[in-house]
C-alpha cells in the first residue's frame, strides 16, 4: 500500500511524505461531491500514512457552536464537542489552529482518549467562511506535530473550502 512515516523524521522527509499524501487525496477525492466520502477518504488517507497519528477525524458542526464526531479513524472519539470546550472547540471558537504539544498543559483539554499526548486542530472553513467542521489529529506522543504539518494540513483544508457544505440551522 505505502509508508507509514515515522515519528522521528526530518523535515524533509515529512514534508515530501506529505506532498505525496495530498496528491493521493487528491486524487482520490477529484470529482467527489459526497462530503462524507470526501471526509472519510481524507481521514484514512492521513491516519494510514503517518504512524504518530493515534486518532484522526473530523468534529463538524451541526448546530450553533456544536460539533459531533465523524468520521473518523482511531478509538472511540468524544460524540460531541461544543465551541467552549477542549482543544477542537478552541480551534472552531477561534477559528485558527491549535498546536499543542503537551495536552496535560491546556486548559480544559477533553479527555476522549486517556493516551493523547499531543493533538492538532485546524478548522475547516466553507466558502461563505463559516467553520464547517474541525481536523482533529492525536498523538501518543508528546510534541508528535510541528509547523510542518501544519502548513500542509491548512493546504489540505484549504483545497477542501468549496466542497465544504454551509451549516443546515
Amino acid at each position: 500500500m505505502y509508508d507509514s512515516l515515522p515519528l522521528l523524521s526530518s523535515e524533509e522527509e515529512k514534508s515530501a511524505h506529505y506532498q505525496h499524501t495530498l496528491r493521493a487525496i487528491r486524487h482520490a477525492i477529484e470529482g467527489e461531491t459526497d462530503w462524507t466520502a470526501i471526509l472519510s477518504t481524507v481521514v484514512c488517507e492521513l491516519h494510514h500514512r503517518f504512524e504518530y497519528f493515534h486518532w484522526t477525524g473530523f468534529y463538524r458542526v451541526v448546530a450553533h457552536e456544536l460539533m459531533k464526531v465523524g468520521p473518523y479513524q482511531g478509538g472511540h472519539g468524544c460524540l460531541t464537542i461544543p465551541f467552549n470546550r477542549g482543544v477542537c472547540g478552541a480551534a472552531a471558537r477561534e477559528q485558527k489552529v491549535q498546536l499543542v504539544p503537551d495536552v496535560n498543559e491546556f486548559p480544559g483539554h477533553i479527555a476522549c482518549s486517556g493516551t493523547t499526548q499531543s493533538e492538532i486542530v485546524l478548522p475547516l472553513f466553507n466558502a461563505n467562511g463559516d467553520v464547517a467542521a474541525v481536523l482533529d489529529i492525536d498523538s501518543d506522543h508528546i510534541d508528535a506535530f510541528d509547523t510542518v504539518d501544519e502548513r500542509f494540513l491548512a493546504e489540505l483544508l484549504t483545497d477542501l473550502i468549496p466542497l465544504a457544505p454551509s451549516p443546515l440551522f
